[in-house]
């Protein structure tokens, strides 16, 4: 305890956790984006503790993969898999949304798929985010777990700024999809197995060519399955 003490009573220590916060700020738009079109078809009681539970249960398993996720990250065919899931997610939040009334066991079920969303996707496209944390951290688990908690709020703050405008302007959900879709061609494009297959090109071709797919990819999806599918209106 007074080691701890004594570490936090450096100036150092602080400004390495503004580091991680800022760090975590600059790189979670998009999950803010994630936590946003999972909650938005949610009561608003529901809707809000989406977004807590999510962006928290989320920021405990980055703390818990920083110190493996150097290793995670050379492991062949994870990004491949990562990045198939993120785009199943984004084609996933394009399906139709039923609303249904607060404090009704199918909106409580609805509440914890939308948490089960929001904690795969943020894992999945903050693996490489992690490391730029880690990197501050510097296997410090206090100074991690406290700049990544500061950091909770703020970005549920960013995720209700979000949501209110995709309720403004709905247009907007095919451009957060979008957005994910183009994040997991990014990550597909990363993968080892991929950039040692198209060695012979460009990476940054590749990449923007996977990015366009993916995005491309989420739309098309989640046009179809909007399509073929009508929202569900539970009775109360």
């Amino acid at each position: 305890m007074d080691l701890l003490v004594n570490e936090m009573s450096h100036p150092a220590f602080w400004l390495a956790v503004v580091q991680v916060i800022w760090i975590n700020i600059l790189l979670s738009g998009d999950n803010a984006v994630v936590i946003a079109l999972a909650c938005r078809g949610l009561p608003p009681k529901e809707r809000r503790w989406g977004m807590i539970i999510g962006a928290g249960v989320a920021s405990v398993l980055l703390i818990v993969f920083t110190g493996v996720v150097s290793v995670l990250m050379t492991l062949p065919y994870l990004k491949l898999v990562s990045a198939i899931a993120l785009l199943w997610i984004a084609i996933k939040l394009l399906a139709p949304q039923a609303h249904d009334a607060e404090d009704t066991p199918e909106a409580i079920e609805d509440l914890w798929r939308a948490v089960r969303l929001v904690v795969v996707a943020n894992i999945v496209m903050s693996l490489d985010n992690v490391i730029a944390v880690a990197a501050v951290a510097k296997g410090d688990y206090v100074l991690l777990t406290l700049g990544l908690v500061v950091s909770i709020p703020i970005v549920i703050a960013g995720s209700a700024i979000i949501l209110a405008l995709l309720e403004r302007f709905p247009i907007l959900i095919w451009g957060g999809a979008a957005v994910l879709g183009w994040v997991a061609g990014e990550i597909f494009a990363s993968d080892q197995v991929v950039l040692n297959f198209f060695s012979g090109y460009d990476p940054e071709h590749v990449a923007l060519v996977a990015q366009i797919v993916g995005s491309a990819t989420a739309l098309g999806c989640g046009f179809i399955w909007r399509s073929t599918h009508k929202p569900v209106v539970s009775e109360v």
